[in-house]
């Protein structure tokens, strides 16, 4: 595995959190989960598919998992066994105390998200297109800053993200 040719411009690393191998391009310092297939070029002023907007956005999320997920264990529980609906349940209610101000993202986060990001309040710092899984990237570069997503689903489970910058 360790001589596999990857095209030009692009690095093959292993994930600290999930111990998954993702490709970093090391002309944008964007990474990806799915195998590159043509070499890794320099950011351009066009984008294809990306049109207007950012080229990059800067996100918190809170994550819950579910017994499908990708990985159904975090820092929070080894053996997740909640299924689908009972985590979009709890990411509905979280969405209802960040909205109405029970609670602000960063605490709800750092307390219940399965993902790694929670020990800094969710915050997953600047990323760039193809960085994400799709649905993700899709709602997070839809969101304008400081606005909430609603309940996004992605292989890793429920998310509810805010943007940030």
């Amino acid at each position: 595995m360790a001589d596999e040719q990857l095209p030009s411009g692009w690095e093959k690393r292993l994930s600290r959190s999930t111990g998954q191998t993702y490709y970093l391009n090391l002309h944008t310092k964007e990474s990806q989960w799915d195998r590159p297939d043509k070499p890794a070029e320099p950011k351009s002023g066009a984008v294809s598919g990306g049109g207007p907007g950012p080229d990059k956005v800067q996100c918190s999320h809170l994550l819950v998992k579910h017994e499908h997920s990708r990985r159904p264990s975090s820092w929070r529980e080894e053996n997740i066994t909640r299924s689908k609906e009972e985590a979009l349940e709890s990411i509905k209610s979280y969405r209802e105390k960040i909205v109405s101000g029970q609670a602000s993202f960063a605490e709800l986060a750092q307390k219940y998200s399965d993902c790694s990001s929670a020990k800094r309040g969710g915050d997953l710092g600047p990323f760039g297109h193809g960085a994400m899984q799709r649905p993700f990237e899709e709602a997070a570069f839809a969101l304008k800053v400081g606005e909430l997503s609603e309940p996004v689903f992605t292989d890793s489970g429920v998310h509810i993200i805010l943007r940030t910058a």
